[in-house]
């Protein structure tokens, strides 16, 4: 069967919440309307793909008027789901798991992580930035109590994919990973992989003068 329907590119997706970020300073600031132009510049795109990246929010401006400041909002945090808060728990409360937990730009897109898991019997108990700290034995129940779809995966990497097995196994259906690993996991587990180190070797090899384009 034919599926006629528009699949976005994903650097369109990927640029979504930049535009969001910049659309939500306009409208603290009281501002109303919005052009390609402005959003093009502060972003350093070309006015062509920001329509085109808009369309993916259903969005449409008015030749010289623009598009509603509030509309494109509430569109993009549509698409991307994030209109409504999604509870989220995190796998590994290390250095890089506390500051996570720690980090309060997660709110801004309705991710909150509502509770952390840990087989260190020093932290299982405790409470991080707020958020409780469980043994992992607990994951599958609280995950299926609490209704949790999304993990946050920090463990050290020679644990990231017993780990992972783990977070499939308790039934939720997708795992951010910050571990420097790649998973072997079934294919309905939605994987994304936060490669550090391959934006690392962008940032050095742009500074170096070394990255051309093809």
């Amino acid at each position: 069967m034919n599926d006629n329907r528009k699949v976005p590119k994903l650097p369109s997706v990927k640029r979504l919440p930049s535009y969001l970020h910049e659309l939500k300073l306009l409208r603290d600031q009281q501002q109303q309307m919005v052009s390609t132009t402005y959003l093009a510049q502060k972003l350093g795109l070309e006015p062509i793909i920001v329509r085109k990246d808009l369309e993916l929010a259903s969005s449409t401006g008015s030749p010289g008027v623009g598009y509603s400041v509030q509309s494109l909002i509430d569109g993009i945090e549509n698409f991307l789901g994030w209109n409504n808060e999604t509870p989220v728990v995190l796998i590994g409360v290390g250095n890089l798991g506390t500051a996570l937990l720690g980090y309060r730009g997660f709110a801004e897109y309705r991710f909150n992580i509502i509770a952390a898991f840990d087989n260190d019997p020093e932290k299982v108990g405790s409470s991080v930035h707020g958020k409780p700290v469980y043994h992992v034995d607990y994951l599958h129940d609280f995950a299926r109590n609490m209704q949790i779809e999304i993990a946050i995966l920090s463990v050290p990497c020679e644990y990231a994919q017993k780990a992972a097995e783990n977070i499939a196994n308790a039934g939720l259906k997708a795992i951010w990973n910050f571990t420097n690993t790649t998973l072997n996991l079934p294919p309905d587990i939605v994987q994304q992989r936060v490669n550090m180190a391959g934006d690392l070797a962008e940032l050095s090899v742009k500074l170096s003068g070394k990255l051309w384009n093809d």
